[in-house]
């Protein structure tokens, strides 16, 4: 079933756990997704980067995507990750997103909030949550950043936009990290204690499941798995026999891949059996 951010991100927040947002892009990894998600009983978002809405393939995946939450039996959230402005945004509403995250972090904080906000007042309307960002959350190549979001911005962001998630910078970036994060910890808690509102860790690929499991004690209610869902479907492509012709048989075992991963994350987040 399709349902909006605040929603699916509303239960974590009482029941203490996070939902996994899984990046997909193509057919076989919603499909891998979807499977997980049914077997382990567990809400899921499933997200495309800003790119893909930009260039054109959201028009042919978010059909995919819609389509598997309407056949799903537990709630599905579509969301567009990092949308680069409002162009992104609004394409990824035109496709049928049910959640909007703009990111407007590397701006001054000022022009963050009033472009936000812009986004938070029009979408409110849809009744769609808009997640934002604030400290921007940059590359795994340029190593482990320890430039952290304070609570004093955290709040007085969340009370001028009114966003349904806020993104925070804690110690994470996105891509493989050359050496494992160390989150911090004690500022997630402190930030969730001011603000309320549910957080969302970006760069989740490579964090060990021990910070994991700590961010989510501490408030973290939206986790973001993009380059491990892709090396899990990449890594057994390059694995099938070469024999297998038919598209539909030689994705098996890549469609298993992104499954058994996507299973092992909602168990570490705590989401399975929350339906």
């Amino acid at each position: 079933m399709l349902v909006n951010l605040q929603t699916i991100l509303k239960d974590a927040d009482e029941r203490g756990y996070a939902v996994p947002a899984f990046n997909v892009y193509n057919m076989e990894t919603v499909m891998g997704v979807i499977s997980a998600a049914e077997e382990l009983r567990a809400p899921v978002i499933i997200q495309f980067y800003s790119r893909l809405a930009t260039t054109g393939f959201a028009d042919y995946l978010a059909p995919i995507v819609l389509r598997a939450a309407e056949m799903a039996s537990v709630p599905v959230c579509m969301h567009l990750d990092h949308g680069a402005g409002y162009e992104a945004a609004a394409i990824a509403l035109k496709n049928g997103a049910s959640g909007i995250m703009v990111d407007f972090s590397a701006l001054p904080f000022e022009e963050n909030i009033e472009k936000t906000k812009k986004a938070v007042e029009i979408l409110s309307v849809m009744n769609i949550g808009v997640e934002g960002e604030i400290g921007h959350i940059g590359s795994a190549a340029d190593g482990v950043p320890t430039d952290y979001t304070t609570v004093e911005e955290a709040k007085e962001y969340v009370e001028k936009t009114g966003v349904s998630a806020l993104a925070i910078a804690v110690g994470t970036a996105h891509g493989r990290y050359k050496q494992a994060p160390v989150l911090a910890i004690d500022r997630i808690r402190e930030i969730k204690e001011a603000v309320g509102t549910p957080l969302v860790l970006h760069g989740g690929s490579g964090i060990p499941d021990d910070q994991i499991q700590l961010a989510i004690e501490a408030g973290i209610r939206k986790i973001n798995f993009g380059t491990d869902i892709c090396y899990s479907f990449l890594d057994a492509v390059f694995e099938v026999d070469r024999k297998i012709y038919a598209i539909d048989l030689f994705m098996r075992e890549p469609i298993k891949s992104v499954a058994n991963f996507a299973k092992s994350k909602i168990a570490l987040l705590g989401a399975g059996g929350r339906v």
